[in-house]
């Protein structure tokens, strides 16, 4: 199972930090990431860790303002936004897979989702 925590409503141009935890397993051999999604669209992958050498994919709409972050000990994940816009309003997932290796929609974990509102 996998929690997360942190969103809510930022100004443009303000940042957040979401968390992400892994319930009863270890995060340790899982590809790790972020999608996205708005009523009546399709979920965006945002940004992803891979499980073999630690590569970060970023979509184009984040790269420069966001990154993804582990915790192995904590077995928890991060992503944090900088610079948000009113486009990023959205409900964020975390997921987790063994096998994943990039942004497509493959990924077997999903967290519940957070909503995150950028607006002024």
């Amino acid at each position: 199972q996998l929690v997360e925590s942190g969103g809510g409503l930022v100004q443009p141009g303000g940042s957040l930090r979401l968390s992400c935890e892994a319930i009863g397993f270890s995060l340790d051999y899982y590809s790790i990431g972020w999608f996205r999604q708005v009523p009546g669209k399709e979920r965006e992958g945002v940004i992803c860790m891979t499980n073999s050498d630690r590569r970060i994919v970023y979509a184009d709409s984040v790269k420069g303002r966001f990154t993804i972050s582990r915790d192995n000990v904590k077995d928890s994940i991060y992503l944090q936004m900088n610079d948000l816009k009113p486009e990023d309003t959205a409900v964020y997932y975390c997921v987790a897979d063994r096998w994943a290796y990039g942004l497509e929609d493959v990924y077997d974990l999903w967290g519940q989702g957070t909503q995150v509102t950028v607006s002024s």
